[in-house]
């Protein structure tokens, strides 16, 4: 039979837990669109930006069970979604990137768009893929998303050249995809081991990440009986709900809000689970691990890069958790602390109401984040960016289901939140979907609002606006009594809520902040874009921006240390 290579791979995709393709149309794609526009099954969106679409795409894959998928042009377009693919690559978040491909079928140099892409995607993909035949799109979709999706997943890359798209040709037969599972065999040596390591321990600990996000259930069963404080990284905040009593919060070291801190203080015994301990989490390394480290990952790789482990177990987080589960059980084993959740609820407390004590000229961010928890519903999706405002939101705002909260991690790139929380309303229609950014953030990819309000999304986005990049602004100001670059200048969200048709609301003070959140929701309810212009109060550092700036000179050679602080200390005293 006879087929265009744009109907085989629109066929193949159909048969993918894909729902929508983010993207541009070009000269190099138009019939991949025009079959996309025949699926019943998938729907193209247009988005402004194909740094936009890699972000919805990765929110996608994070907040539903379908991959995130991109239908974009070669060279520019690839260039313009390079951000969120390496978002995705560094996160460990499955994507799809279908692109054309320039003729191959002609004897021509110098065509438009030619450029060796696989080259520079080689570093951000777990693989790409160039199709030389009609014969092949099929079955090379299906691997790109099998790798897509196993081990640690990430980005997988398709060049479909234009003339195999447009073009006829005889294929052999119409593929099937056939699920296939694999996955590291559990050793039950290993489990052994690791009862035995947590039975001679006095006190444990979980520290769980992203790779966690499936075994939330079984996360808390295990910290129960053992009694244990459980701390998270900043991609992995979702996995361990919010209110738990255990909970204590993002890491556990002195860039951790002192519930963590303290909790963690004694712990003789480790049990990390999908976390490749990197600098956000450890507060730039400076969280003591104890020499008993359980060191859970499906993937090999993450082990003992930055923390020795006692026991380290290749395998998927559900799975590793589950035999364990069992093992504790088999062998009674369980751990009393009667104070240990007293404890962590009385630190929790005291961090609040020092917030919230504190003499704010603007909006208080602890009475902000208080409002905001008990307006929204348990299932509420929370999109945050690359900012102060994270910091904020993991260490006053509680979230209370695994992958419903969501934020840019170790490729840690600017303007994620806005397409992003657009790509979770996409595959999760029923839910609230809000999203927090600084100013400056949005400014990066504000402009995408005019997706969602093009196909009716409801969404709410909180600009925490002071008119400055203000977490690289406070780490100016500490070291060095001065900014550089950090400052925005005014701008109105108010003209560029208007501009794409979205509902303009402000809180300007504590005292509006129930009644603007509450119409904000209220809004979004009925399929309506909305900006709320928050007039956020910066002037309280975060435990993070503490510790960190602290940790990062404590591990400066003493000369460039007593350089460091003596500059600061000048500049203080002369202004």
């Amino acid at each position: 039979m006879k087929k265009t290579g744009a109907w085989l791979v629109v066929n193949a995709l159909e048969q993918l837990p894909i729902s929508h393709t983010f993207g541009v149309p070009g000269v190099h794609n138009t019939e991949i669109y025009d079959e996309l526009n025949k699926s019943e099954k998938i729907t193209p969106i247009l988005v402004t930006h194909e740094g936009g679409g890699a972000f919805m795409a990765d929110a996608v894959s994070r907040t539903s069970d379908n991959i995130g998928t991109l239908v974009i042009v070669p060279a520019a377009g690839v260039t313009h979604a390079l951000s969120g693919i390496g978002e995705a690559f560094l996160d460990g978040i499955p994507m799809l990137i279908i692109s054309g491909g320039i003729r191959t079928d002609v004897n021509k140099s110098y065509q438009l768009h030619e450029w060796d892409m696989h080259s520079v995607l080689r570093g951000i993909t777990k693989k790409t893929y160039k199709i030389k035949s009609h014969e092949e799109i099929m079955s090379s979709v299906f691997e790109a998303y099998h790798i897509a999706i196993s081990g640690n997943p990430g980005p997988v890359f398709i060049e479909i050249p234009a003339n195999i798209q447009l073009f006829k040709r005889e294929v052999s037969e119409i593929v099937s995809y056939e699920k296939t599972e694999s996955k590291p065999a559990i050793v039950e040596s290993q489990i052994n081991e690791a009862i035995h390591i947590i039975s001679e321990s006095k006190k444990v600990g979980l520290f769980l990440g992203w790779g966690a996000k499936e075994a939330t259930a079984i996360s808390i069963q295990i910290a129960e009986r053992l009694n244990a404080p459980v701390s998270t990284t900043l991609q992995g905040y979702s996995v361990f709900p919010g209110d738990h009593p255990l909970f204590t919060g993002m890491g556990f070291g002195s860039a951790s809000v002192p519930a963590s801190e303290n909790a963690f203080k004694n712990v003789d015994c480790l049990i990390a689970v999908g976390t490749r301990f990197a600098e956000l989490p450890t507060g730039s390394y400076s969280a003591r691990v104890p020499e008993n480290l359980i060191h859970i990952d499906i993937d090999e790789n993450v082990f003992d890069k930055n923390y020795k482990s006692k026991l380290a177990i290749q395998g998927d987080a559900k799975d590793v958790l589950a035999h364990m589960l069992t093992a504790l059980i088999k062998n009674n084993v369980e751990k009393i602390d009667p104070h240990l959740v007293s404890s962590i609820a009385k630190d929790r407390q005291a961090y609040y109401k020092e917030w919230s004590d504190h003499k704010f000229d603007r909006v208080n961010p602890y009475h902000f984040f208080r409002s905001l928890r008990s307006n929204l519903e348990n299932d509420a999706i929370t999109v945050v960016d690359d900012g102060n405002h994270t910091f904020l939101t993991v260490e006053l705002f509680q979230n209370l289901k695994s992958k419903h909260f969501i934020s840019p991690t170790d490729f840690n790139c600017m303007g994620y939140c806005v397409p992003a929380a657009i790509g979770a309303k996409f595959v999760n229609p029923n839910k609230q979907v809000i999203g927090i950014v600084g100013d400056g953030a949005f400014l990066m990819t504000g402009l995408e609002l005019l997706t969602a309000k093009r196909n009716n999304l409801g969404i709410v986005i909180f600009v925490f606006h002071d008119g400055e990049l203000s977490q690289i602004s406070q780490g100016q100001e500490i070291p060095y009594n001065r900014k550089t670059a950090t400052q925005l200048g005014e701008f109105k969200l108010e003209g560029i809520a208007d501009a794409v048709g979205a509902t303009y609301l402000a809180i300007e003070n504590d005292t509006q902040i129930d009644q603007i959140i509450s119409a904000a929701l209220k809004e979004a309810k009925a399929d309506r874009i909305v900006l709320v212009d928050v007039h956020i109060d910066y002037e309280k550092r975060t435990r993070f921006t503490k510790g960190v700036v602290k940790s990062v000179l404590g591990n400066f050679p003493l000369s460039d240390k007593v350089r460091f602080i003596g500059r600061a200390i000048k500049r203080k005293i002369l202004g």
